[in-house]
């Protein structure tokens, strides 16, 4: 006797729906011309292109990193001093409170023993006298650390158009490095003695050897 075939599409009583049947169910119950789900189409299509994108441009920025190629910028340190500019204001302190060191950065002989004669006429305590080589043009650089600053400003106002720089010192003590374009001292009865600001000078006018930053002397044999 021939065995009867079991109907595969018929479980326990209820019909076994196909994956065909399924989809044309689907596909009966949408309208493929819907406007939602043209744009859903639309934007699944242009966020999988930018996936693609980014990682095809990731991996040929990983490339040029590990060939060479393309090198990622890094902050380094400036051997450069810092140019400080304090905005404080100072008062006028009295020159026999000023511990200040003269040196002659210029072609002219003795500059820096007249400088100093004129200075401790009028009271300020002069230690050393010397020339230096030093990278500045202008009138005169005035330098000392920050517990100098107000007596580089009285200084200062001795040095017309001198420039103020600050370096590492710990002391109060000050330089002053007359330059090419220094002319004279100011006046005596003339030195306006108001309180103001320290005068800065534009390094890109004033610096002509970033080498030689100005205020670092070296002690010549003539001052």
């Amino acid at each position: 006797m021939a065995r009867k075939l079991k109907d595969v599409s018929v479980l326990h009583g209820h019909h076994v729906v196909t994956g065909p049947e399924l989809r044309a169910t689907f596909e009966a119950a949408g309208d493929p011309d819907d406007p939602a789900r043209l744009r859903r189409r639309v934007v699944h299509g242009v966020v999988l292109v930018l996936l693609l994108g980014l990682i095809v441009g990731a991996i040929i920025t990983a490339v040029a990193i590990v060939s060479g190629q393309l090198r990622i910028p890094a902050t380094e340190a400036s051997d450069e001093p810092a140019s400080i500019c304090p905005g404080a204001t100072f008062d006028y302190t009295p020159p026999e409170q000023i511990n200040l060191n003269v040196y002659n950065s210029t072609s002219r002989p003795g500059l820096a023993r007249t400088v100093a004669d004129d200075l401790l006429g009028r009271k300020f305590v002069v230690g050393a006298v010397a020339n230096t080589d030093a990278g500045y043009r202008g009138v005169a650089a005035v330098v000392s650390g920050a517990a100098g600053q107000s007596a580089a400003f009285s200084v200062q106002r001795n040095v017309p158009g001198s420039d103020y720089f600050q370096d590492g010192r710990t002391d109060a003590s000050v330089d002053l490095i007359l330059a090419g374009d220094y002319q004279a001292l100011a006046a005596a009865d003339q030195v306006d003695q108001t309180p103001g600001p320290l005068s800065c000078p534009r390094e890109s006018r004033r610096i002509a050897d970033d080498a030689k930053w100005p205020v670092i002397p070296t002690a010549g044999p003539t001052p």
